[in-house]
């Protein structure tokens, strides 16, 4: 029998070039283009679809930050100095220079670093309640920058917004009376499109304000010698590159900007602060561009919460944590018992937006900050006061209201409106009271903060405010789709209005403040009027703020204010700025 051939038709065609027949039975069928076209993007589309799955799903992996048990608290706290003084004509000076610098954050190599008079970070200013200050600030950096007092009720000349430009090698100084109560203050850059990476860099500080008046009554009782039993604590979070330099550079899915893997207190990595009293009052600050924090003691113990960022509560309250967006200060009053060792931890912060958005927006992430240990002998501390500050119901009453306005905070917008340094959002009259409805629009995290002025919280999503928001405010957290209502009254600053000079309010999320969501206000006095567009400083560029335009109203040129922009006499009320050289003498 003869086998059967394997070879479906001849492969060399027969005489004539006819092609070979196909046997019968087994006929080909091509696919149409459109067919093959649509196979070949489905498969594109499908491992698009299963990269992008896998992309989200590391980066969810990786989102979430916890340091228990990580941390080796092996470094005593830095402790910010407090800045140096003297008077002049009944004037309290201090003197700030902004440099570059280098420090130890604990990264493999030293880190570059900005500080003020010192590589990192800068001293602590204080100052009493009825005192005239001035602060010579000079800005020996080879970028531009200004300083704002952030909480101070000051003109708006003074205030060190985006209009205040200090340019390298000018002194700016600012001069304004104390004329608010002891409070927990802090200041930072605002220049408009580089605030968060100046104060990522470590431009930043704590302002210390004291009332003698109040000190002899019961807050005297409070913990109060600097550095001993009332400590400031800046909070920062950071990455480092390999080579030690900061990496400041956001997750593509990160909604709020910069979050940092190690949190810095005071600048110093794995912190530990010896305890010799048996009370310690603890002064945060969120000094981080976006990262909300919820601090507590690890163990669940319970502080007492004595001061938020307007100054002392009308009464303590008793937490187990307190929950600080960024910009955001708060006191704590922590007891101690002999040899006891307490960590301060961050939880992960309840932001109110959905779980993605949650995750990448730092809502998951757990820090352990600063260890406590307590000396096998500590000194007594007095019985934390039952009665402490003022209360804002008895100053601010909702019934007093004369208008209200709704400030909606949207994207890198508000009121659908970017910032323009030529514009004016809001005119305000003073004396008058108003409510203030802020709205987050979008499901993300945004904190409010208005200049100049300390309000008080009514009431977030209908509900009251918690102890951490029962005090003086000037930021607060806006919990995403729902509406905080504030009781705000402006008084004019040393009894004088400036209607062509601003002040802000912005979200305090600083990349979201650099991108434009941030609008400016006057002060005018009953029946004064405001101009629609105000000067702004020579090379900045302006404009109207369409939505979604993405502009920020940040420009180039020189910065200079009119004419040469600069007065060489040192100005004894706050004009300027003036040129120096880098030592810090006019010429």
């Amino acid at each position: 029998m003869t086998a059967p051939s394997t070879t479906p038709y001849p492969v060399t065609p027969p005489a004539g070039g006819e092609p070979p027949t196909p046997p019968a039975g087994r006929s080909r069928r091509r696919r149409s283009p459109v067919v093959r076209v649509l196979v070949v993007l489905g498969v594109v589309a499908a491992l698009f679809v299963g990269t992008v799955v896998t992309v989200v799903a590391v980066a969810w992996a990786r989102a979430s930050t916890s340091t228990v048990g990580a941390v080796e608290f092996t470094r005593p706290l830095a402790v910010p100095p407090l800045a140096e003084s003297r008077v002049e004509d009944g004037v309290r000076v201090f003197e700030l220079e902004a440099r570059e610098g280098v420090a130890d954050l604990g990264a493999s190599a030293p880190t570059p670093t900005l500080g003020l008079n010192g590589d990192h970070l800068g001293p602590t200013l204080r100052a009493a309640r009825g005192e005239r200050v001035r602060v010579d600030v000079t800005n020996a950096l080879d970028e531009t920058t200004t300083l704002h007092w952030h909480g101070m009720h000051l003109p708006p000349a003074m205030d060190g917004g985006p209009h205040q430009m200090v340019e390298p090698g000018e002194t700016w100084s600012p001069t304004w009376t104390i004329d608010q109560p002891a409070a927990t203050l802090w200041y930072h850059p605002h220049l408009h499109g580089q605030t968060a990476s100046q104060v990522y860099r470590g431009l930043a500080g704590m302002f210390l304000l004291d009332d003698p008046a109040a000190a002899d009554g019961p807050a005297g009782d409070l913990p109060h010698e600097y550095g001993v039993d009332d400590v400031p604590l800046i909070l920062q979070d950071k990455s480092f590159r390999p080579d030690g330099r900061l990496e400041d550079s956001p997750s593509f899915l990160s909604p709020v900007g910069t979050l940092g893997d190690t949190v810095l207190v005071n600048g110093t990595p794995g912190p530990y602060l010896d305890v010799t009293t048996q009370r310690v009052r603890l002064r945060l600050l969120n000094g981080s561009d976006s990262r909300v924090y919820d601090v507590g003691l690890a163990d669940g113990s319970s502080v007492r919460l004595v001061g938020t960022d307007g100054g002392l509560l009308p009464a303590p309250r008793t937490v187990e944590s307190v929950r600080l967006s960024p910009g955001d200060r708060a006191e704590v009053v922590v007891t101690m018992t002999p040899g006891q060792r307490a960590v301060l931890r961050s939880f992960p912060p309840d932001l109110g937006v959905n779980p993605l958005f949650e995750r990448f927006s730092g809502g998951d992430d757990t820090f352990d900050l600063l260890e406590l240990r307590a000396a096998d002998e500590l000194a007594p501390s007095p019985a934390v006061p039952d009665a402490l500050g003022t209360d804002p119901a008895d100053v601010l009453d909702e019934g007093d209201a004369v208008r209200t306005r709704t400030f909606q905070l949207s994207g890198r917008s508000i009121n659908g409106r970017t910032m323009d340094m030529a514009r004016v959002d809001e005119v305000v009259t003073t004396g008058e009271t108003e409510v203030w409805e802020v709205t987050g629009l979008d499901d993300t995290p945004h904190s409010f903060h208005v200049h100049d002025v300390q309000f008080r919280v009514l009431d977030v999503a209908g509900r009251p405010p918690g102890p951490d928001l029962a005090g003086w405010q000037d930021t607060v957290y806006v919990e995403p789709g729902h509406v905080t209502r504030l009781l705000v009254r402006f008084d004019a600053a040393e009894g004088t209005t400036d209607p062509t000079t601003p002040y802000m309010f912005h979200c305090h999320l600083l990349t979201h403040e650099d991108q434009g969501m941030m609008g400016q206000l006057v002060v005018v006095a009953p029946g004064e009027q405001a101009p629609d567009r105000i000067e702004v400083p020579d090379g900045v560029a302006h404009d109207d703020g369409a939505p979604g335009d993405g502009r920020d109203g940040h420009g180039g040129g020189d910065g200079h204010r009119g004419g040469d922009g600069h007065d060489d006499a040192a100005p004894g009320d706050g004009t300027g700025p003036r040129r120096v050289d880098l030592d810090g003498h006019g010429h």
